[in-house]
């Protein structure tokens, strides 16, 4: 059965089928709402159902808790519909016009830059290139039907490769085979772009970009967009690790014409370091106590995420005017 759903304060429309997500439905229709993982982890698609039923699906009550549900909130990656339904969430106009496309590619380089870090690029068949916003994600499509998402470290611009930042997970079979097996001319399949993780150009707010570990990849992306881009909005870089292998490329930010800021959570005495030390979140509390005018892009691990969007937001930061990246791992041996 086929439903009619309402967006607001856009005015825009669009059929869901009762056994299709609300955001794949309004993605096939052309909007494209924020999301993020795409299966109820991280509540970057959370938005409200003003009127009509749905089904929460496998939205998850760490990223739905019932607190939310009872205010009307839904995942719409996850919510079906049960009747027509107006909606209450925001749109992110300037994605709607890139294809998803499925692409072949070829391991042209394997650089390890830390011990359990690698960087991955990757070359597409001749005469192709990818469309994306900075800040966006593939997907590889692996053999046993599973999938595992990568965020683009490129900036648009410098298309002719793909590069991504890879982390060993223990445990993990994709990120073993790419440490462990991987070969440079391997050929993989991908889909993307994808995700809403990228920079507001029509902002005029000075940006805070917070990066935990290989989070550091799209905000790359987006850094040396805007550097080409000749962007006038300050910018400032804040990046985290647990040591100082951590910060895997630490001449990079030092070259951009930005205030960088390292931070280390639990340094030893081999990392002779004599920089920033606690969370990364917290060294942009200390610094900005009153956030109320500005733009925070912010990626790393989940509860990274939770932490500085709940420390963030009570800091003055503007709802809307926070945009993160959670970077959900598969559980070990998938």
């Amino acid at each position: 059965m086929s439903f009619q759903i309402n967006l607001q304060p856009s005015g825009h429309h669009y059929s869901a089928d009762d056994n299709v997500s609300l955001l794949d439905a309004a993605l096939a229709a052309g909007f494209v709402l924020p999301y993020g993982c795409r299966n109820g982890a991280c509540g970057s698609c959370k938005g409200k159902v003003i009127s009509g039923e749905i089904d929460h699906g496998k939205a998850q009550l760490s990223a739905l808790p019932d607190a939310d549900r009872s205010k009307g909130l839904a995942l719409f990656c996850c919510a079906t519909a049960r009747s027509d339904l107006t909606l209450e969430c925001r749109e992110v106009a300037n994605a709607k016009d890139i294809p998803l496309r499925i692409l072949p590619c070829r391991v042209q380089h394997i650089e390890r830059v830390a011990s359990d870090v690698i960087i991955l690029s990757l070359k597409l068949p001749t005469n192709e290139r990818l469309q994306f916003l900075p800040g966006q994600y593939i997907e590889f499509l692996l053999k046993d039907g599973k999938r595992r998402a990568f965020s683009i470290a490129n900036a648009p611009h410098q298309d002719e490769l793909l590069t991504l930042h890879i982390r060993r997970v223990d445990g993990g079979s994709f990120t073993t085979h790419v440490f462990e097996v991987m070969k440079e001319k391997e050929i993989l399949r991908f889909q993307g772009p994808m995700g809403t993780f990228f920079l507001r150009e029509e902002s005029s707010k000075p940006i805070i970009l917070v990066a935990g570990g290989t989070g550091f990849a799209p905000i790359k992306a987006i850094i040396e967009h805007a550097i080409e881009q000749k962007h006038s909005r300050p910018m400032q870089l804040y990046w985290g690790a647990q040591s100082r292998s951590g910060l895997y490329l630490p001449e990079l930010p030092a070259k951009w014409p930005l205030d960088y800021v390292p931070v280390l959570s639990n340094a030893s005495a081999g990392d002779d370091w004599i920089g920033r030390t606690g969370f990364v979140h917290q060294a942009v509390i200390t610094d900005h106590s009153d956030l109320s005018e500005f733009q925070i892009y912010a990626c790393g691990s989940p509860a990274m995420i939770d932490a500085a969007h709940r420390d963030f937001i009570a800091a003055g930061l503007p709802e809307e005017e926070f945009f993160a990246d959670a970077f959900n791992l598969a559980p070990p041996g998938s």
